[in-house]
């Protein structure tokens, strides 16, 4: 018999299941750019960046968990969602800038997963084109027509009723991020084992010369990977929607703090060795998407990009969903008896006498049409690596670390100058820091980026 929470919601969420979410959410398509990143910042301070952004990401996300039930972890009230948590520690001004960081960063991953997700098949048909015509073929491929596949496929996931209801596509997501990064690893390492030395500096890519940068764009790249690494791990404006899932039997804020661990520490693992292998193989010349810089085994490249549009399928969900809960409960509220947001229509599903698609107009057509547009702007601005660091310059300080930082402090009594609050606060100037240099470095590119690419022209 299920058990009913004190707010009148069954939860059937677990450790495992909200360590799926995690993972699925965690790694994505930034994996694929730490060697590129790496390669910027060098030996150094590169493999320095991926372990800093490991701990501050799991650091801040203890932090977090104690927050989902207010004033007291175990017993208080539950927050449903990271803006509830917000309103209930701080207040509406915090509100709403946190609404704006947190929905740009969903929105903004969506429009990622889609480059990426386009990349990966563009990646598919080029490796299958040199496989069969060698390296002097004209094997360009375009990614429109994919990002609008991938789309179409949203579209039809976008109709599934919350994040509880796509714990099988989570999973199955997940278990596609371990594969593919497994693969990029071992791809890697057969590189690096082929050369027999670690290539690469101590610091990076290297200014002026033959095969170097200018100081101008060394300076914009090292700050752009930056933001690429903390994108990576981008995991806090989740973490609240994935804890409401949650049995409440043991505590939330025990369980959730278990699956950070696991998820975090999983990813961290799988970014620390991708990262470095990746450098150690490619050098200074690592590409931006790592699995772009191989071609054989055709076929394990091939699982390898397969592996990512699964799992970017999934992904896309687990941060889409929250907007449309959002945007959905707001419209509810608003126009509490129209028929076309509250009006339920139910459609049998063919080969499924005990199942039935169930919709309100207001779902099927605003999720369409949201989808849609995320598709269109993808397919204006293809730039991944720049996408990524843009993403991560938004989200890492404020939802990362300022907010649970500022949460943790109003939650617990943190009192002001103690050396707990000292220590909470230089963190949080840190990571403003590093989001400033990498948004500054993201936006240089993209600038750079747009004058030499067409509109709406992705290719591979």
């Amino acid at each position: 018999m299920e058990m009913v929470d004190d707010d009148g919601l069954t939860r059937t969420g677990t450790v495992w299941t909200a360590t799926t979410h995690a993972i699925t959410a965690v790694i994505g398509s930034g994996v694929l750019a730490l060697p590129w990143s790496v390669a910027q910042m060098g030996w150094v301070f590169g493999p320095l960046a991926l372990v800093a952004c490991a701990y501050v990401t799991y650091y801040t996300a203890i932090l977090l968990c104690d927050c989902y039930r207010t004033p007291d972890p175990v017993k208080g009230r539950r927050n449903h969602t990271y803006m509830d948590v917000v309103r209930s520690c701080l207040g509406p001004r915090d509100v709403f800038i946190c609404a704006i960081a947190q929905y740009v960063m969903l929105w903004g991953t969506m429009i990622g997963y889609t480059i990426v997700a386009s990349t990966s098949m563009m990646s598919v048909e080029r490796s299958n084109c040199v496989h069969k015509h060698g390296h002097g073929a004209d094997c360009r491929a375009s990614g429109n027509l994919y990002m609008i596949i991938f789309g179409v496929a949203e579209i039809v996931l976008s109709q599934c009723p919350s994040l509880e209801k796509v714990t099988f596509i989570s999973v199955v997501a997940a278990v596609m991020s371990v594969a593919y990064s497994l693969i990029g690893l071992g791809l890697c390492a057969g590189k690096f084992a082929s050369h027999r030395a670690a290539r690469g500096t101590v610091s990076g890519v290297k200014v002026g010369g033959v095969g170097g940068v200018s100081a101008t764009t060394k300076t914009w790249h090292s700050f752009q990977a930056l933001g690429n690494i903390a994108f990576a791990y981008t995991y806090s404006m989740l973490l609240v929607e994935i804890q409401d899932t949650l049995k409440s039997s043991p505590p939330e804020n025990q369980t959730m703090k278990r699956a950070s661990l696991y998820g975090i520490g999983v990813t961290a693992i799988f970014y620390i060795s991708l990262g470095c292998v990746g450098y150690a193989a490619f050098g200074n010349d690592a590409p931006g998407n790592v699995l772009t810089g191989f071609y054989e085994p055709f076929w394990l490249v091939d699982i390898a990009n397969v592996a990512v549009l699964v799992h970017l399928v999934g992904a896309y969900q687990v941060y889409g969903q929250p907007i449309y809960a959002k945007y959905e409960e707001w419209l509810a509220k608003k126009w509490p008896h129209a028929g076309f947001i509250h009006k339920l229509y139910t459609v049998p599903l063919p080969f499924s006498k005990s199942h039935s698609f169930k919709f309100t107009l207001c779902k099927l057509l605003l999720r369409t049409v949201f989808v849609a547009l995320t598709t269109l702007i993808a397919m204006m601005l293809p730039f991944f690596n720049a996408i990524m660091g843009l993403l991560g310059s938004v989200a890492f300080w404020p939802l990362t670390v300022y907010f649970p930082v500022t949460i943790y402090i109003s939650q617990a009594n943190v009192k002001r100058g103690e050396r707990r609050w000292l220590a909470l606060q230089g963190l949080s100037a840190v990571a403003l820091l590093v989001s400033l240099l990498a948004a500054v470095g993201s936006v240089a590119d993209i600038a750079q980026r747009l004058k030499h690419v067409a509109l709406f022209k992705s290719e591979l």
